[in-house]
């Protein structure tokens, strides 16, 4: 989706705070137009609050709203799988509309994006954090020698820098900290990232799936032939780029589906892009709220996401009715998977399977 679709920003939500920072004030001046709305917290937004109720007013919202705010703790949480580190954020909500998206819907659930001025605190706090870090002494699945910091837990960084200069001070700051890189995964293509030199210390990770399923359930985002087709730019343009195979979605025929994605990744790929290559696989997780909201939203993408009849219910420590394939089904489908993979990609390797 090109970017003057994906945001058409008529309405900009702003705390005090971010409207007095230099950042709020770049990203106030790139839409002199819209209109300026004052708030005492950008998650408190009593325009925004009921849109559960709305729900075609989403991708509205998505589209013409942004929130600028300010990034009150900062705290690199310890995770492992991915990352050695989740980094405080720089932004939260997507524009984008993805039916199966995992992070709760906040902002009266359209959860448009809000973005964060204080990036000048946001890169000091992890340039001391990596400092106390030290040397990487032993590998692990996040990195053989660096240690590595996921900043889009809770956006897509690559449609955040199209709102702000965040995700690129970013990269910039992580090319002169040699014990450490960036990673984040994205659905989005923005092709000017290309120009950002990052030096191999940023890792961007492309989501794909199978085309047809992501017709259905990826909404509003690059079609995925467009994503593996950049993947060779963005090697060539200094990344370290990964794939991430998520979610995977049974459906029927599902593996036969995943054999041509991984064929059309290999037709794809240069040498270049092959030997560094490396994948994550994450299972599809789904909940009982964000299904009962998906109904009134998009119920053709629920007919192949709720499976109760594939599915087995875990209480996630949030408290949420989450929905997973049955636990000695999914080793059954992760095994299965893994085969093809190894089958049609052979020199991929699977960093983290979850």
């Amino acid at each position: 989706m090109q970017a003057n679709k994906l945001l058409q920003i008529s309405r900009i939500y702003v705390e005090p705070a971010a409207a007095a920072l230099p950042r709020g004030q770049e990203i106030l001046a790139r839409w002199p137009e819209a209109d300026v709305v004052e708030v005492a917290s950008h998650w408190r937004i009593p325009e925004l609050s009921g849109d559960e109720a709305n729900v075609r007013r989403w991708v509205r919202i998505k589209t013409e709203a942004l929130i600028i705010g300010v990034k009150k703790t900062l705290t690199a949480k310890p995770n492992g799988r991915s990352a050695d580190f989740i980094a405080p954020s720089t932004a939260n909500g997507c524009a984008m509309a993805c039916a199966y998206c995992y992070v709760p819907r906040h902002k009266g659930y359209s959860n448009p994006i809000t973005v964060f001025a204080n990036i000048d605190q946001i890169g000091g706090y992890l340039e001391r954090h990596v400092a106390r870090q030290g040397l990487k002494l032993e590998p692990n699945q996040c990195d053989d020698h660096a240690w590595v910091y996921d900043i889009g837990e809770n956006s897509d960084c690559s449609v955040d820098a199209l709102v702000s200069d965040n995700v690129r001070d970013l990269v910039h700051l992580y090319r002169e900290l040699p014990t450490a890189k960036l990673s984040f995964a994205t659905k989005y293509v923005n092709r000017d990232l290309l120009t950002w030199d990052p030096q191999g210390r940023t890792r961007i990770r492309f989501s794909l799936m199978p085309e047809k399923l992501a017709r259905t359930v990826d909404v509003r985002t690059t079609p995925v032939a467009e994503r593996i087709a950049a993947i060779n730019d963005f090697v060539d343009a200094g990344y370290e780029v990964h794939v991430n195979f998520s979610p995977v979605i049974i459906t029927p025929g599902w593996q036969e589906d995943w054999r041509e994605l991984f064929r059309q990744l290999d037709a794809s790929l240069s040498p270049a892009a092959k030997q560094q290559l490396a994948a994550e696989v994450i299972f599809l997780t789904h909940n009982q709220q964000l299904h009962e909201v998906n109904l009134g939203w998009h119920p053709q993408a629920e007919e192949i996401l709720w499976r109760p009849d594939l599915q087995e219910t875990k209480r996630s420590q949030n408290g949420f009715t989450n929905v997973r394939y049955i636990a000695y089904e999914k080793r059954g489908y992760l095994d299965e998977l893994l085969r093809l993979a190894s089958a049609e990609l052979p020199y991929c390797r699977i960093r983290y399977a979850f």
